[in-house]
């Protein structure tokens, strides 16, 4: 009896994750600060498929040096992008400022979008995305009373609202129905919408809740916390599908 070859393993894909800056005193006992990403991202990513490796702020590898090492990009949740980068006034509202991992990111989309590299933008991730291609920001989202409760940056007063999304758009493609119920928690928006960007989602307030980058890469920002809730509603679990099965593609 002949022996029988072995299975193929195909390795999983490589996601690129830029950390948050943790200051001094967030980690117990840790007397300096540090790097990190809340949990819920890299379940999400591995439910999919992927294998999250962290990118950290700071580093001054080349972008085309980092990302060739990569099949896909992830940009997650944080503080606020720096007024000045997309025309803005400063705001009291304003909460962690990351000035070096607001430039590693612009660069790394960029590098991404030359080579077309998948790419998903979360939240904070979506608004980078918006201003590396131009685009501007709403500062302060409860300053304008024609909008609805999007809940606040902590999430522990994270809201669920419904968003609409364009049909035949990769986000509604990745989520598999056009109107998704999403975790929300952020107080800035995007405005104008960045060049060669092209808005896919909004509120019932108008507010928009996805972009796309137009062409033939995979680019897509969503404003919600898809992985809030991606452990129990495939919809939002589709996006990071979306995004292994784009990076397997590649």
């Amino acid at each position: 009896m002949g022996l029988e070859a072995p299975a193929q393993v195909t390795a999983a894909p490589e996601i690129a994750v830029v950390a948050y800056h943790l200051r001094p005193g967030r980690v117990s006992h840790w007397q300096v600060g540090g790097y990190g990403v809340p949990e819920n991202y890299v379940e999400a990513v591995r439910r999919a498929g992927g294998h999250v490796r962290l990118l950290l702020p700071g580093d001054d590898t080349p972008p085309a040096a980092l990302l060739e090492r990569h099949d896909a990009l992830l940009l997650v949740g944080g503080g606020d992008v720096e007024p000045w980068r997309y025309g803005g006034a400063g705001h009291e509202a304003l909460y962690g400022l990351e000035p070096d991992r607001d430039g590693f990111e612009i660069d790394l989309l960029h590098e991404a979008d030359r080579r077309e590299l998948p790419t998903l933008c979360i939240c904070r991730g979506m608004q980078v995305m918006n201003v590396a291609f131009g685009g501007t920001l709403i500062g302060h989202l409860p300053d304008d009373g024609r909008l609805l409760p999007h809940g606040a940056p902590s999430g522990a007063d994270g809201i669920v609202h419904d968003v609409e999304l364009t049909p035949g758009s990769r986000t509604a493609i990745a989520a598999g129905q056009r109107v998704i119920s999403c975790s929300s928690h952020h107080h800035q928006g995007v405005d104008r919408v960045g060049e060669g960007l092209v808005a896919t989602a909004r509120t019932k307030d108008g507010l928009v809740e996805a972009i796309e980058r137009e062409g033939s890469g995979w680019m897509v920002g969503v404003q919600w916390h898809p992985e809030d809730t991606a452990a129990d509603d495939p919809a939002q679990q589709g996006l990071f599908g979306a995004l292994i099965e784009q990076a397997r593609a590649g």
